[in-house]
């Protein structure tokens, strides 16, 4: 039998429908293109797309279930690598990841690996009532500071092996970035609260509205009883470009604005904090984040324009995310870098001040820097603008924790293994890398896990 040269198409909502709605975009494979698009998979012997996985999901057993039928299996195989499958195969980029290993993307588009991890895990969620077994304590506490992806990673591994964890988290609910920076039409948030009580189920307490360096510290936590600490906090301080005008109303950072959207609803008629988009919004930067907060602003009704310093070719967001986002009707102004936001007399945002760019050569990492063409300053008018240009660690916890070793930007400083300058405290994620993908913070919770467990074990030997 012929293999099929392309993936099969994700069915998505209509753009015209979505662009109004936040319902979730993509709507998943059926049982039947799951067994087709997995009957692509060549099933190699070295499975090259497992080295692409930060997790290390063993993706050829897998799917070689789906082939069969047999969904529960292919999730339990999964499950075995990864705490948030569902997850994953949602906001994971797999094209730069376990798909671009993939044998059969030498010749033809690989194997839709991220498509067919969804459906599983849909399916189990649809199907199944099972949920996994606690398992024999070893009366050891470990703390896990922050519930994010890195986070629920860590703990999950670590409830596995028997250990006591509690996960503490600052907001209100748990999730981290998964429920206040991914809008719902990426990742609905009744997925990640079904993650999150299957973590439970194995025993991890979660305990939210506790924002360690202020309610507790790292050092107040080993005086409790807790033998280790991994600090998953992620990275939550925004970052701006410094320019005039950035204090006036109706500039956010992107950071703020999907929270406030995502976590706490204030677009919502009666919201105690209600949230200003108007009516023309532009959007600063080129990254998932900013093609977020521009789907969800068009959303709330106002014409969105993103502005970006280089051309598409370097966007760094996702391409599946580009092209919903123009699907929806969204603007890009390539080329262009903000030089002033204006503002009224009453200091609301009334436009900005953009120049032409041009890039140079391409430097020794391969990526060409743009440069300013003088003289070519323009206005456009605007009464909300969002800055999504990166975020970096809140320093809090390395305020409070003497003996931490940071690097000069924030970021907690670890060898291979996750472990910090502070014995018994690991980290990992963006509290580490900055910024960063769902996936690659997962990978670095279960390096952290695994270490976490030797230190405990030798401890204890």
């Amino acid at each position: 039998m012929a293999i099929e040269p392309k993936k099969h198409e994700m069915p998505t909502q209509d753009p015209v429908i979505r662009e109004k709605n936040f319902k979730e975009v993509a709507l998943g494979y059926t049982a039947e293109i799951a067994v087709e698009e997995a009957s692509r998979c060549l099933n190699c012997k070295n499975k090259p797309c497992v080295k692409g996985c930060p997790v290390n999901i063993d993706i050829p057993d897998f799917i070689s279930c789906i082939k069969k039928g047999d969904f529960e299996g292919a999730y339990d195989i999964i499950s075995c690598s990864s705490s948030l499958p569902a997850v994953c195969g949602r906001v994971c980029p797999q094209e730069s990841q376990c798909e671009k290993h993939c044998t059969l993307g030498i010749k033809f588009e690989p194997v839709g690996i991220g498509r067919l991890e969804r459906f599983v895990a849909d399916w189990h969620n649809e199907h199944s009532k099972k949920m996994p077994e606690k398992p024999e304590s070893k009366n050891i506490k470990v703390a896990v500071i922050g519930s994010g992806p890195s986070g629920l990673t860590c703990a999950g591994d670590l409830a596995k092996k028997g250990y006591n964890v509690t996960v503490f988290e600052a907001l209100h609910s748990a999730g981290g970035v998964l429920v206040y920076g991914i809008p719902e039409f990426r990742l609905p948030k009744a997925i990640v609260a079904k993650e999150i009580e299957t973590l439970k189920a194995l025993g991890v307490d979660i305990e939210t509205d506790v924002v360690i360096g202020k309610t507790l510290t790292i050092d107040e936590l080993f005086d409790n009883g807790y033998e280790a600490v991994f600090v998953g906090s992620g990275a939550g301080l925004p970052k701006f470009m410094g320019i005039k005008g950035e204090g006036c109303n109706g500039v956010y950072s992107a950071n703020e604005f999907l929270t406030r959207i995502n976590l706490m609803k204030a677009y919502e008629p009666g919201s105690h904090t209600p949230i200003r988009c108007g009516h023309k919004v532009l959007v600063v930067g080129g990254g998932n984040v900013a093609m977020d907060a521009a789907r969800c602003a068009k959303r709330l009704g106002a014409d969105v324009s993103i502005v970006y310093r280089r051309t598409e070719n370097e966007l760094p967001a996702r391409k599946e995310e580009v092209e919903h986002a123009k699907e929806e009707g969204i603007n890009f102004m390539f080329l262009t870098s903000p030089v002033e936001i204006l503002g009224d007399e009453n200091g609301n945002v009334t436009g900005m001040v953009c120049r032409e760019m041009t890039l140079s050569e391409p430097d020794e990492s391969g990526r060409a820097k743009p440069i300013p063409l003088y003289d070519s300053d323009f206005s456009v008018k605007a009464d909300c603008v969002i800055m999504a240009l990166g975020t970096s660690p809140n320093p809090l916890i390395r305020n409070t924790t003497e003996g931490l070793e940071t690097r000069k930007w924030g970021g907690i400083i670890v060898n291979d293994e996750g472990q910090t300058s502070r014995d018994g405290v690991y980290a990992g994620g963006d509290a580490v890398t900055g910024s960063a993908t769902v996936i690659l913070a997962m990978g670095a919770g279960k390096q952290a896990a695994f270490a976490i467990d030797e230190y405990l074990t030798e401890k204890h030997s």
